[in-house]
């Protein structure tokens, strides 16, 4: 089992539920090595200092703020610990919120909370008030020298914790929210519409795969034994849609086709009526 992340309490009201969280979930990803193609060796990255030309050991590096270009100021691990407030071993849930009213862009890591065997009967308590108001819990823990506000909701028979990200993190992008297309037709609104409902389905996540993964682990299968690399997957051609319409109405018509039989009559009635 993973080590955990971090132990403390969540505290409601006067009751303290001593608890440890652990990643719920990690980015999985194929890693490579950087390695010099001369002899096939693993290169390794050396700390280097430009003032003193010579290289640095890890135990003669200090933490450094910097004030103005080139300008630092130095900081001692203890003199930031000492500055840790309540939240880095104690959560207080100060109110309750309704989870649809957080958006989901504030979401940012999730964590499993795992009550200690004194806190069981605590934890069960809060667990199932919370199951029965419907509701998530707000809190701040302070993890990697940051507080950050969390959402507490149940989950799968337990608490899970989301940090979300403060008002400031969210960045805006130039353009975004902008459009001010008003003269959509009504014809191409039902017939996006027909086709977005001839595309809904129950949320399966076991059903989605990371396919370009996979090909780079056939890529690398293949060169280990000697074999010619899979061919490369031919890329559609893509570009703005300009009669929307004609390709919404090919889209119904294409979507019948790999939907069998039912899927083709359905995507005529849809066509009829538009």
């Amino acid at each position: 089992m993973p080590s955990s992340t971090w132990k403390g309490f969540i505290t409601f009201g006067l009751i303290s539920v001593p608890v440890r969280l652990y990643a719920a979930a990690r980015y999985s990803h194929i890693a490579f090595h950087e390695i010099h193609r001369k002899c096939g060796t693993q290169v390794h990255q050396q700390l280097y200092c430009p003032y003193d030309e010579e290289v640095v050991s890890r135990d003669e590096l200090a933490l450094g703020y910097e004030v103005e270009k080139d300008k630092y100021i130095l900081v001692d691990p203890a003199e930031l610990k000492a500055l840790q407030p309540q939240s880095s071993t104690s959560m207080e849930i100060p109110q309750f919120v309704k989870l649809a009213e957080v958006d989901p862009i504030y979401f940012e890591t999730s964590y499993f909370s795992v009550p200690e065997e004194a806190g069981e009967r605590a934890y069960s308590l809060l667990l199932d008030v919370m199951e029965k108001m419907g509701y998530a819990a707000i809190a701040k823990v302070t993890m990697h020298q940051r507080e950050r506000t969390v959402i507490i909701r149940p989950y799968q028979n337990g608490l899970i914790l989301h940090t979300i990200y403060y008002p400031n993190e969210i960045h805006e992008a130039k353009g975004y929210g902008k459009t001010t297309t008003t003269n959509l037709k009504k014809q191409e609104v039902d017939l996006a519409a027909q086709f977005a409902k001839a595309l809904v389905k129950p949320f399966r996540p076991e059903q989605f795969h990371d396919e370009y993964s996979a090909r780079v682990e056939q890529l690398i299968e293949s060169k280990n034994k000697g074999k010619a690399a899979p061919k490369p997957e031919k890329a559609r051609r893509l570009a703005p849609v300009v009669d929307l319409m004609s390709a919404l109405k090919q889209s119904l018509a294409t979507k019948g086709k790999t939907g069998g039989a039912s899927g083709a009559s359905k995507a005529k009635r849809l066509k009829k009526t538009a």
